[in-house]
């Protein structure tokens, strides 16, 4: 008996580290005001919570208890117990809430307010605001270092990338981008930004120590004209070797290479295709896909997409539990 019991905990030794953890996927969907639960393991929908009037941008806590979105035609961002998926309580956004990020440390909250020409700093703990912070027409994208020393927001209209002192509260650096910039990504070393424009039809490359851009990757379809070409999301793989750009109206996500930036490959996925959020441990990427109703599943190793997934009325955020 004793034997037995060895073999069969050696066995599971061997085969439970090999077996995927199973994280959540959050989905905010911005048409019918709600937020589809998905697991990743399963790749079922588990539940769908109402969260109010078009909510947009969403992230999870550091330590996953919590569930931030941004709700932007109710001016809040509602803060929800992952466990329970009921209504904590809110955070004085500013209006129009549509992007934000978290410190690493897990405070404060940066929101970007696009009918406001404002980010604003928000407590978590608290709830009291700390900062507004002037930047320029049409706030949207909102990155932190992975120090957490610098915000980055991305302004629509004005078309710069602005780099904000976590200390001050002051733009310290202004760099010019392509036209309509939407999202903005570090790498995890912290060394370069990727920038998105929407119009511009380009991500931009900038040498973070230096403030100044160096590269600008491009993108062609055969058989599509250019027009619908429309970065928004970027995901950069931990070690830096793949950079993952949705093309919003291509029905694409790019494939591109993280030394030589050159585009390796295109991945059909759903109708504009929006926003993207890794697994934790970068085996599978997912895409919010606005027009057809579905997120798809990309499996990283493979570069393959693998499945599609019904949820809501115009997905357009997705975030994962750190564990």
């Amino acid at each position: 008996m004793k034997l037995i019991i060895a073999c069969l905990a050696a066995l599971l030794g061997v085969i439970l580290p090999s077996m995927s953890a199973a994280y959540t996927v959050y989905v905010t969907n911005e048409k019918d005001n709600t937020v589809s639960v998905l697991d990743s393991e399963t790749l079922e929908v588990t539940d769908t919570i109402n969260v109010g009037q078009r909510p947009r941008g969403i992230l999870v806590s550091k330590d996953g208890a919590q569930l931030y979105i941004c709700v932007s035609d109710e001016d809040t961002v509602k803060v929800f117990d992952t466990a329970t998926l009921k209504l904590l309580h809110t955070l004085p956004s500013g209006p129009d809430p549509e992007q934000f990020a978290l410190h690493p440390s897990g405070n404060p909250l940066y929101i970007a307010n696009e009918d406001d020409n404002l980010v604003t700093v928000v407590d978590v703990e608290t709830q009291l605001v700390l900062a507004e912070i002037p930047v320029g027409v049409e706030p949207e994208g909102v990155a932190i270092s992975p120090d957490g020393k610098v915000v980055i927001n991305t302004s629509e209209t004005t078309n710069m990338a602005h780099f904000i002192d976590t200390d001050s509260y002051e733009i310290v650096e202004n760099v010019l981008v392509d036209q309509r910039p939407r999202y903005a990504q570090f790498t995890d070393d912290g060394s370069l930004l990727f920038v998105s424009a929407e119009i511009g039809g380009t991500v931009t490359v900038i040498d973070v120590a230096k403030h100044e851009a160096i590269h600008k990757i491009t993108f062609e379809i055969p058989g599509l004209p250019d027009e619908t070409i429309q970065p928004v999301g970027v995901k950069v793989t931990a070690d830096g070797s793949i950079i993952y750009v949705a093309l919003g109206p291509a029905n694409r996500v790019a494939v591109v290479d993280g030394k030589t930036f050159e585009v390796l490959d295109y991945l059909l996925v759903g109708q504009r295709v929006w926003q993207m959020a890794f697994t934790p441990d970068q085996k599978f990427l997912f895409t919010t896909n606005g027009n057809s109703n579905d997120i798809s599943v990309i499996d990283v190793a493979r570069q393959k997409v693998t499945k599609s997934i019904q949820v809501g009325q115009q997905p357009w955020g997705v975030a994962v539990s750190p564990n």
